[in-house]
């Protein structure tokens, strides 16, 4: 299993408009591999806030094929040149290659 991290830091009150744009479906939802997106909200912050976006993928390949696909590309050759709004303050990627599961009493079969 494969994660990868975006943590997208704000201006505070403006958070919503963060979730908003990854809670909107489009073509990632529907990418073979995916098993799910994670939005969490960090509110701690005195002058900003933060929105951890977590995408958990079934292997590298999954996100491979989801970084090669034309919906991917496309998206980027639609958001080229346009500036990013100024209320976001930072962003960072990560990825995670998962070395163990355990699974909680929720999940027990």
């Amino acid at each position: 299993m494969l994660i990868q991290t975006r943590s997208i830091v704000v201006e505070k009150g403006h958070s919503d408009k963060v979730i908003e744009r990854f809670s909107t479906p489009g073509a990632l939802e529907e990418m073979p591999g995916l098993i799910d997106i994670s939005i969490a909200l960090n509110k701690k912050g005195k002058d900003s806030e933060e929105v951890l976006i977590l995408i958990r993928w079934e292997s590298e390949d999954a996100w491979k094929n989801w970084e090669k696909s034309d919906a991917h590309i496309q998206g980027h050759r639609n958001s080229r040149g346009q500036e990013k709004p100024a209320y976001i303050l930072g962003t960072t990627v990560n990825m995670y290659e998962v070395q163990k599961v355990k699974e909680g009493k929720v999940y027990e079969k």
